[in-house]
């Protein structure tokens, strides 16, 4: 019987582009010469939501929307790297409302007219097997400022598209003096905004992510009303910790409730303010209380905790260094029991709910984690259950290709590279020209190499 060559075009877009099955960034299992997969590399389930690997893309704010709706530009950003392979690509910091942009060129989901642009992004990832997700967010105090390779410290006047006057907090205290004063929220407009979060949620699910994220970082809104160093408030939502909270949680209950079972639900949060040092007496956000909320959020249907950290005080003192943050992750991992990197039920196991959540709280480290073997170390000794990278993608958007390599003789008795590193699976309009032109099967499947060190020359003759 012969084999059936058309080359099979993605569904479910008007375009044509080559299916990708599997997705970019898949591991081979088992690998050529019998060696266990890394954990990086083992797929993660988190609801009903597969995920091919562990080395997923941070939210990346690109300054470059009109109106709040995303350009051209986002498109080559975010498929420049999806194309490569990871596990998950997250859209940068997306307002819920337009005076919740950080600056008035940052992409929103407030409007309808904003939704057409998002879902041509998340059609092409799509198109490519690849799961995409979309991070909601409110700048808060942090608001109507201008792109940070412009003026870090500046605010953004009305006569350049700013809204100084409309910018909001949890008390009336900026960021800092340059910074726009913000107006205390009443409990009516706090109100109002969890509803914004929940229509928010409607519309990226109308536009088909795979993932919502809640951003609770980096001194924006939701950080400065749970952060005693910003949040001077005497009512409900201010002073001890569970009234600090009541306005994520409010936020996650309204988010959740409009979101399928299967669908996850992620959170962002600055484990510390880093004000320890610089202002030792002073009440501030700090890793306890992250490892306190942590078994919270899970009970409220936070599936994956986003540990990061800072960005709420101008005298935050960081500690900086390879994986710097590891250790606020491996405080949650703590706190939530867990004792190593998730494993997730077998799809194929009989009986599985596929809108299941995982039996406990998953948890993702950021933040200067630039190699590889770094990364499976992390997942190895048990800092957190996945790899969230911002400006190693920027740098390098093969990067997964580029840390499977780097795998080639992690783990191994007797190490002896071989160049070959991790077999993945590649795109097929990039893999072809490493390794040369395949040979499809009765079967329909395909003798076709992988990623790999390419010798120069091919088993099928093209030339590269």
């Amino acid at each position: 019987m012969a084999p059936n060559n058309a080359n099979v075009a993605a569904r479910g877009v008007s375009y044509f582009t080559p299916a990708q099955n599997p997705p970019a960034g898949t591991a081979t299992s088992p690998q050529p010469n019998g060696r266990p997969v890394p954990t990086i590399f083992k797929p993660l389930r988190i609801r009903g939501v597969t995920f091919q690997n562990r080395i997923w893309l941070s939210p990346l704010c690109q300054y470059s929307a009109q109106d709040g709706a995303m350009t051209p530009w986002h498109l080559a950003h975010l498929g420049g790297i999806l194309t490569r392979g990871p596990g998950l690509t997250m859209v940068e910091a997306t307002a819920v409302t337009s005076n919740g942009r950080i600056t008035p060129e940052d992409s929103g989901i407030w409007s309808q007219h904003q939704l057409l642009p998002l879902k041509q992004v998340v059609d092409f990832a799509h198109s490519q097997s690849q799961k995409i997700g979309i991070q909601l967010a409110h700048a808060g105090r942090k608001a109507s400022t201008v792109a940070p390779w412009i003026d870090g410290d500046a605010t953004a006047s009305k006569e350049i598209g700013g809204w100084p006057d409309d910018v909001w907090g949890p008390s009336a205290i900026p960021f800092e003096d340059s910074y726009p004063k913000p107006k205390e929220l009443t409990r009516e407009a706090i109100k109002v905004l969890v509803n914004e979060f929940a229509e928010a949620a409607k519309r990226a699910i109308e536009v088909g992510f795979d993932v919502i994220e809640i951003h609770n970082a980096h001194g924006y809104l939701l950080h400065s009303f749970i952060s005693p160093i910003s949040n001077k408030r005497t009512d409900e939502y201010g002073g001890g910790f569970e009234n600090r909270i009541r306005f994520t949680l409010e936020v996650v209950d309204a988010v959740r409730a409009v979101m399928p079972e299967s669908m996850p639900l992620f959170l962002r949060i600055s484990a510390t303010d880093w004000l320890e040092e610089s202002l030792p007496d002073e009440p501030s956000w700090r890793s306890e209380d992250t490892a306190r909320i942590a078994p919270i959020l899970y009970e409220h249907g936070i599936d994956l905790l986003d540990v990061s950290s800072g960005g709420n005080h101008t005298k935050q003192k960081v500690r900086g260094g390879p994986a710097y943050q590891s250790p606020f992750a491996r405080d949650v991992m703590k706190a939530i029991g867990a004792n190593g990197a998730y494993t997730p039920p077998s799809e194929h196991d009989g009986g599985l709910n596929p809108s299941a959540r995982s039996e406990r709280l998953l948890v993702t480290s950021v933040g200067a984690i630039t190699s590889g073997i770094t990364a499976e170390r992390l997942l190895d000794e048990g800092f957190c259950d996945a790899i969230v990278v911002g400006r190693g993608f920027l740098k390098n958007p093969s990067l997964v290709w580029a840390w499977a390599d780097e795998l080639a003789t992690y783990g191994l008795d007797n190490p002896k590279d071989d160049g070959e590193g991790i077999q993945i699976r590649l795109a097929n309009q990039i893999r072809w020209g490493f390794k040369g032109r395949g040979k499809r099967t009765s079967d329909g499947k395909e003798d076709h190499g992988d990623n790999g060190k390419h010798d120069g020359k091919s088993t099928y003759g093209a030339k590269v």
